[in-house]
């Protein structure tokens, strides 16, 4: 339907219509801004006299082609990938047709994307792309093959230089080659061919190291361009990998990212096929077991193993089977939880290369177990040539075993080739090389080769490998887990969301005969989610384009999980005998008193304090008749004469100076003193962000040396909420004469933190904003979350290792603490953070400008708070109260009748064990079976009880992909589960439900 007409004004719109084509302006939402592709017709005519010869197109453009032939992409053709050919015929016969048709797709973009001026910078839309070659030719394979030869004969000669017998023999034979080999008598060639073949195919002794070499392409699947850009990358690097199979049956090709593979099945059902067929043959090889290849920090446990889930089951309704290998060669950092994730998934090895890109210390393995936080372990390796895009060269097989660090205790190494993160991958000429290369005295031996025949082979030798112990931290990159604010915000957000939309919907599953579980929309959610969590997305390190994508998928997540929510909701309520009102939702496996603002009509809030039970609700009467319930202590606000204000509420007193620092933070019980002496919290800091390079990625050590505090007006502070179930104080800060900042300080009744409402309008170039709190605590180390459990890292620089933590990662809190006492800093959407001695940091903003020169330009929202406890912060309830900063309590308006009563799903004994995730399992729609998934999050050994009110038939043990434990069979008494765990570990669920009429399909 059309929209209802508007009054036109000319100017408005003629210049709308202008900006809309305008090659100069708006190109961040014009068409001149949207990423092209260009086609060619190309039409052939192969001269008779090149019967019996190789013919190829020969193609040469700045923008990535792709050859499509009889309506199928045939090649792609890429000059900085060394693809601007394509074989038209191996031998063109007397039959064959002279006259061809043939199109050429070409991108607006080489590799990698269109910068302007440097690769990382935003893409240029002036860019001019241009064909610069089109015709045919003949190919001598006869004179290819000797370039090969000669090239690898000079790089044995100088790798391994002039004090190596083998080295002489090498430049030997060469100038033989260039002796009797004339380019213009090709009857010269064969007999150069036998001095080549004699040299190489002198044999190796036993004890060589073999280099298992396998075709690969990492393809960002967003960076440098968009999303339906890598579309198409995907399709012309694997229409080249498939020639190259066809071509060389001994070559194998590894390919990562169900997401690419599920692209290339929507948009190119040929070359799928095609791949498929490969698969069987053993030549295409599926690995990592997940979505995408995500970043490796940021994501939660339970997207971590959404990732595997998701990846895993793909691959297996696709290709017939799951990976076993996690393939994770880019990411900027490895979470101490990934082996326990990776073992429940099927999977014993893991691959990767990232950590060679270590600013200070250079990591000490290449092969290795790795042990994570719960003890579980698998074999991981690291290329030694530090590369997942090797060409083929002599240097580079060299370079794999003279830098492996692993010497002794393990004789084989994976060689990664062909061109990587724009696309391209393989070429012949890669190929060719290390065929060449398969056994030669003087070089290690040379097999292409596959994943699974790479890690059969260090497990076989693994006796002597050694271990390395929790997280594998890259000393780089770790601006990532501060830019692009919003996109960290929206990540925290839609993991939530879902969360709570599987939650409610399992929960009206039983409640409510009529509902059904909205299995394919939160499969389409997740997966969006998933494709965001990228290793160069939720990182924030992308162009302006694939952010402004990635906030578009977080919208519909939003948009479209508050939906499934109210649904579920109205479920839950129906048949309900109760008035129309407000069901209170607790998502959280703990019961709930809090204070909560319910809408009145006319759009207005009252605050009341509320109980929900664990994982249930609570009903509240309409608004209308809502008495708000008064606390047994209620907040106590008092403004002093100088303008300073206290917030109490009988847990902790809080003081602010007029500025809003805070100068004092006590726990009232005790009468003990957060804040250091002489010191203020909540002290913003200013820093000077201008990083080596990699603008997005990185922050350097020395931004540490440019710290400025942001000193506020006194007189800016006053009081919000006067007190009963809330107090509050707001002020405003200018942070520089672009950027300001206003905040609320919050303390509700019976709550152990305070909170700190933020909003920032933030217009900087190269700065970066934090908050400081100067802790009253002394400790070599503090605790940060990470996905199912927490870590200690260093407070001090005592060595290399510490000092390059100097800006690390952490989820939902961090906690600093000494005997009996503690401090945790929470927060509700930031990664980014710090302990150094006894001033905790949280990273609130930066300001890059490449390769997005808007990245986290604008206005933000988020909250932090803090929280002093006595104890651990195990006992104080540290990771609870982190939690339910983050799972606010749901009001939820119900249109029918409400329930009179409230009503708990699950609860669980200890404290120490958090029921992360309830969700329907990925059976069949019409079975009633939920998942649970539970993990320790203290740190000890610990049995506990699962009390459920659902009807419960039974119970069984299953892994992260949902397969059942054949010995996992759990007695229910009492509809009570006794689970037992050891430290961080996590354990998932199968409920079958009795097949009461209420869960009937």
């Amino acid at each position: 339907m059309a929209a209802a007409p508007f009054l036109k004004h000319w100017r408005t719109t003629l210049e709308r219509v202008e900006k809309f084509v305008s090659p100069l302006y708006s190109t961040d939402c014009n068409l001149r801004g949207r990423w092209w592709t260009c086609w060619f017709r190309v039409e052939l005519t192969i001269p008779e006299a090149w019967v019996g010869q190789e013919v190829h197109l020969r193609w040469e453009s700045d923008g990535e082609g792709l050859v499509w032939r009889d309506g199928e992409p045939v090649q792609g053709l890429t000059k900085e990938g060394d693809k601007t050919s394509y074989v038209l015929t191996d031998r063109l016969g007397e039959g064959d047709p002279r006259s061809l048709i043939l199109y050429v797709e070409v991108a607006c973009n080489g590799l990698l994307g269109a910068g302007k001026g440097t690769m990382i910078a935003a893409p240029d839309p002036e860019k001019m792309f241009q064909v610069s070659r089109a015709e045919l030719a003949l190919f001598h394979r006869d004179v290819h093959k000797l370039l090969v030869d000669l090239e690898l004969l000079l790089g044995v000669a100088k790798g391994l230089g002039e004090d190596n017998q083998r080295s002489f023999q090498a430049l030997y034979t060469a100038n033989q080659i260039v002796n009797v080999c004339d380019p213009a008598e090709p009857e010269t060639f064969p007999a150069a061919q036998d001095l080549a073949s004699k040299f190489f195919g002198q044999r190796g002794g036993e004890s060589q190291h073999t280099i298992h070499a396998m075709g690969h392409c990492h393809i960002d699947t967003a960076w440098l361009w968009p999303f339906k850009e890598t579309v198409r990358k995907c399709a012309r690097s694997w229409i080249t990998a498939v020639q190259l199979m066809e071509r060389n049956p001994e070559f194998i090709f590894v390919c990562s990212q169900a997401q690419q593979l599920e692209w290339v099945r929507n948009h190119y059902p040929g070359l799928y096929a095609r791949l498929q067929e490969f698969a069987c043959h053993g030549q295409f090889v599926p690995v990592g077991g997940t979505w995408v290849e995500m970043d490796g920090n940021i994501p939660s446990g339970e997207a971590m193993v959404r990732q595997f889930l998701q990846g895993q089951n793909f691959f297996l309704q696709e290709f017939g089977k799951m990976c076993t290998e996690f393939w994770l060669p880019d990411t900027f950092g490895y979470s101490a939880q990934l082996p326990q994730i990776m073992r429940s998934c099927g999977i014993r090895h893991f691959l990767t290369q990232k950590l060679s890109w270590n600013l200070v210390n250079n990591f000490p393995h290449h092969t290795f177990f790795w042990e994570g936080l719960d003890g579980s372990r698998v074999l991981a390796h690291f290329p030694p040539g530090d590369s997942y895009g090797m060409e083929g060269s002599v240097e580079e097989v060299l370079k794999t075993v003279a830098k492996n660090r692993d010497k002794g205790r393990t004789n084989h190494s994976a060689f990664l080739f062909g061109f990587g993160d724009g696309g391209g991958g393989p070429t012949q000429t890669m190929v060719d090389r290390l065929k060449r290369l398969y056994n030669t005295d003087g070089l290690p031996r040379v097999q292409l080769s596959s994943p699974g025949q790479l890690f059969s082979m260090l497990e076989s030798d693994s006796e002597q490998l050694c271990t390395w112990v929790g997280e594998l931290f890259l000393e780089l990159h770790n601006g990532t887990y501060t830019t692009h604010a919003q996109i960290k915000k929206g990540n925290r957000e839609c993991e939530r969301i879902l969360h709570d939309v599987e939650l409610l919907s399992s929960l009206a599953l039983v409640r409510s005969t009529p509902f059904l579980y909205p299995a394919a929309q939160l499969q389409g959610l997740w997966r969006l989610l998933l494709l965001n969590q990228f290793h160069d997305v939720v990182t924030g390190s992308c162009i302006q384009l694939v952010a402004e994508e990635a906030m578009c998928h977080y919208e519909d997540i939003r948009s479209q999980g508050n939906t499934l929510l109210s649904a579920a909701a109205a479920a839950l309520c129906a048949g309900e005998p109760g008035p129309e009102g407000l069901l209170i939702v607790n998502t959280l496996p703990w019961k709930r008193t809090e204070v909560l603002a319910l809408p009145r009509p006319g759009g207005a809030h009252s605050l009341a304090l509320v109980t929900v039970p664990s994982m249930g609700y609570a009903p509240v009467p309409a608004p209308t008749s809502l008495q708000p319930l008064l606390p047994q202590q209620p907040v106590f606000v008092v403004q002093e004469t100088d303008g300073s204000v206290t917030l109490d509420n009988g847990i902790i007193r809080v003081k602010l100076d007029p500025t809003g620092r805070l100068t004092s933070l006590v726990l009232v019980a005790s009468s003990r003193e957060a804040i250091a002496e002489g010191a203020v919290g909540n002290q913003f800091v200013l820093f000077d962000d201008v990083p080596l390079y990699w603008d997005a990625w990185d922050v350097m050590d020395y931004h540490l040396e440019t710290r400025k505090p942001v000193l506020g007006q006194a007189g800016t502070l006053a009081v919000g909420t006067e007190g009963g179930v809330r107090g509050s104080a707001w002020f405003l800060l200018q942070i520089s004469p672009n950027s300001r900042l206003s905040q609320e300080v919050v303390l509700d009744a019976g709550c152990p933190y305070v909170r700190f409402h933020t909003e920032v309008h933030w217009h900087e170039a190269h700065k970066f904003l934090k908050v400081e709190f100067p802790a009253r605590v002394r400790s070599p180390q503090a605790t940060y979350e990470v996905q199912f459990g927490h870590l200690q890292r260093p407070t001090h620089y005592n060595t290399s290792w510490d000092w390059a933590r100097f800006e690390v990662w952490t989820h939902r809190w961090m906690d600093l603490s000494e005997h009996g006492f503690g401090l945790a800093l929470l927060n509700d959407c930031k990664y980014g953070s710090s302990v150094r001695g006894n001033v905790l940091s949280l990273s609130l903003l930066r300001a890059p400008k490449a390769p997005d020169a808007t990245a986290d330009m604008g206005r933000h929202e988020f909250t932090y708070a803090l929280m002093p406890h006595t104890g651990s912060f195990q006992d104080a309830g540290v990771i609870q109260a982190a939690y339910s900063l983050n799972f606010p309590l749901l009001a939820l308006p119900t249109p029918g009748r409400a329930p009179v009563s409230a009503w708990s799903a699950f609860t669980v004994s200890s404290p120490a064990v958090v029921l992360e995730t309830v969700k329907k399992a990925e059976t069949n729609p019409q079975d009633h079976t939920l998942v649970l998934r539970l993990y320790e999050a203290y740190g000890s050994h610990v049995d506990c009880w699962l009390h459920t009110s659902l009807p419960v038939q039974e119970a069984v043990l299953c892994d992260l992909l949902e397969r059942r434990d054949p010995a996992g069979h759990l007695p229910l008494r009492d509809s009570r589960l006794k689970l037992t765990f050891s430290p961080f570990q996590i354990q998932s669920l199968l409920l079958v439900l009795q097949p009461t009429p209420e869960l009937s399909p």
